[in-house]
């Protein structure tokens, strides 16, 4: 399943990765296949390891993404959200250590707002607005690039091949 993230390693998968999505239309899309795009997207994240996937990481033209953060309870807390918008941007900016299913062997620090308000819709089309912070809002972050054609690496303070030594994970900016 991890085959079908696009790399942008490759020119014309990269072509797509940097490609600002398309807005999710609910009208164009039957219930069922909204849920199964969602499960997709989940499995093919889980498979790779991931935390996060937007949708144009599988070629989709679609301004959707999923998310998987592990909860102070020693669960996870799973996201869909279909035409995500930062709407405030909150707090201290951040470096920390990132990663990417479309970039891979390769790791960079990334500064990023610590709370964020992201607002969109649910699989169902409900409106949602959350306030997240720490990795979560990072993650966010990172996928709302995505779906405006851009890579970790386009903001990354150093990049780094998976086997060299790491930089400090955090620092405060």
């Amino acid at each position: 399943m991890t085959n079908e993230i696009l790399f942008v390693t490759n020119k014309k998968e990269e072509k797509i990765l940097r490609k600002k999505t398309a807005l999710f239309d609910f009208k164009k899309f039957t219930a069922k296949e909204v849920r199964d795009l969602v499960t997709r997207m989940r499995k093919i994240m889980r498979a790779a390891n991931g935390i996060g996937l937007s949708a144009n990481q599988i070629g989709l033209d679609l301004r959707m993404f999923v998310a998987e953060i592990p909860d102070a309870d020693g669960g996870t807390k799973f996201y869909s959200i279909f035409n995500p918008v930062v709407e405030k941007i909150d707090g201290e900016k951040k470096l920390l250590e990132e990663g990417c299913l479309s970039v891979p062997g390769k790791y960079g620090n990334v500064e990023r707002a610590t709370r964020v308000t992201v607002s969109g819709f649910d699989k169902y089309g409900k409106p949602v607005r959350i306030k997240a912070w720490g990795l979560l809002a990072h993650v966010f972050q990172h996928e709302i690039d995505h779906l405006n054609g851009i890579v970790f690496i386009d903001k990354a303070k150093q990049v780094f091949e998976n086997d060299q030594a790491a930089p400090a994970k955090t620092e405060k900016k």
